[in-house]
């Protein structure tokens, strides 16, 4: 079964690019005006559960002078392990798709992800790509109305979607994944393969080269790698028939004058080409999640025991999730495994800028674990 009732689709919110090339992404979300509110509000009325996390976004900072000078030292240190990365990821992908590949890349963390995919499996496997990037969000689900798009007006074979993150935290969105694609088959009777495709799986649950905790460059950074556009947002404007929605920076000429977003792809594009004239083969085999399943859930269980955490969300274990902490939650502490290692120099710069305690614990099994601050007790 492919089609669909007839659909009205509220197209205002059409797909666009954002400041990436016309056809490297389309994003399927809807660009809305949103009233920004303090990040510690914000954190207040979603621990106390007055708002949910996706109705609220907080005013997005630009990088300062200091924080883009640690993040060329970030992408010098991670631009040749995560072009591999990639090389190795749309290998698995190529081997495990053997028609047409739609690439739905889960925004923001993913979408850098996916259009630099798009570029590998079309030059370098030679295979007929085209790349989506929308919202999914924790207790909500992934946006039905993108995946109607995706599968009816845009006609995309069911068969070819491959989901697409940048790396796993916990494994949260994952499970939201496999949950969504499940309902969204007992209702429409539409099954798509729910398997998660990160260039790092550090909870053991998707597909992924390898669950090692390395710097990926895109992580340290938000809307200014991201296409310019905001995480997702689903609250009172969003519409039955709706995308989830987003603020669009583009307009913005601050914002605009720091994109990057191009920038990033053709240099990480550079270093695949140049590893493949190296003469480095794509590895097709993914790693076995036994291993960072085990990590991940006894890393949790530690953390919980050690800090009397009950909320399990409180805990971002990996340098991305303990990044994105940082950059836009309210954090009580970042441990870190080794202060010298060059790869937590973004962290160390952001822990100084806002004051957030840093920890040295040498036996983490990840370079960075941030804990959200419970500020109801405050």
């Amino acid at each position: 079964m492919r089609g669909f009732p007839s659909m009205s689709m509220s197209f205002d919110n059409a797909p666009f690019s954002g400041s990436y090339r016309a056809d490297e992404v389309q994003f399927l979300l809807k660009p809305i005006d949103i009233d920004p509110i303090d990040v510690t509000a914000k954190e207040r009325l979603i621990q106390s559960g007055q708002r949910h996390y996706s109705e609220l976004l907080s005013r997005e900072s630009l990088p300062s002078v200091r924080y883009l000078s640690v993040f060329q030292q970030a992408l010098h240190l991670g631009l040749q392990p995560m072009a591999r990365g990639v090389l190795d990821l749309a290998a698995i992908i190529a081997a495990r798709r053997p028609a047409d590949i739609t690439l739905v890349s889960l925004m923001r963390a993913g979408t850098p992800v996916g259009v630099a995919l798009r570029h590998v499996l079309r030059e370098v496997f030679g295979r007929t790509v085209v790349h989506y990037s929308l919202s999914i969000i924790r207790d909500r689900g992934i946006d039905r109305t993108a995946l109607r798009f995706i599968l009816d007006a845009a006609g995309q074979d069911p068969a070819g979607l491959v989901f697409v993150d940048g790396w796993t935290g916990k494994g949260v969105i994952a499970h939201e994944l496999r949950n969504s694609l499940t309902a969204f088959e007992r209702d429409q009777g539409i099954h798509l393969d729910p398997t998660l495709y990160t260039l790092t799986d550090l909870a053991g649950v998707g597909c992924a080269p390898t669950d090692d905790d390395y710097l990926i460059p895109s992580s340290i950074l938000n809307a200014t790698v991201s296409g310019l556009v905001s995480r997702s947002i689903l609250n009172e404007q969003i519409g039955r028939q709706d995308f989830h929605g987003c603020v669009n920076y583009q307009s913005d000429p601050a914002f605009a004058a720091a994109d990057c977003s191009v920038w990033f792809i053709d240099t990480v594009l550079a270093a695949v080409r140049a590893q493949l004239a190296a003469g480095y083969t794509p590895n097709a085999q993914p790693v076995d999640p036994t291993r960072a399943r085990a990590r991940s859930t006894a890393l949790l269980a530690a953390i919980r025991a050690r800090f009397g955490i009950h909320n399990a969300h409180f805990i971002k274990p990996g340098i991305g999730e303990a990044t994105r902490v940082l950059l836009r939650r309210v954090p009580e502490r970042v441990i870190i495994r080794d202060p010298a290692a060059a790869e937590v120099a973004h962290l160390l710069e952001l822990a100084h800028e806002k004051a957030v305690l840093c920890q040295v614990d040498p036996t983490a099994p990840y370079q960075a674990i941030s804990l959200i601050k419970g500020v109801l007790d405050a």
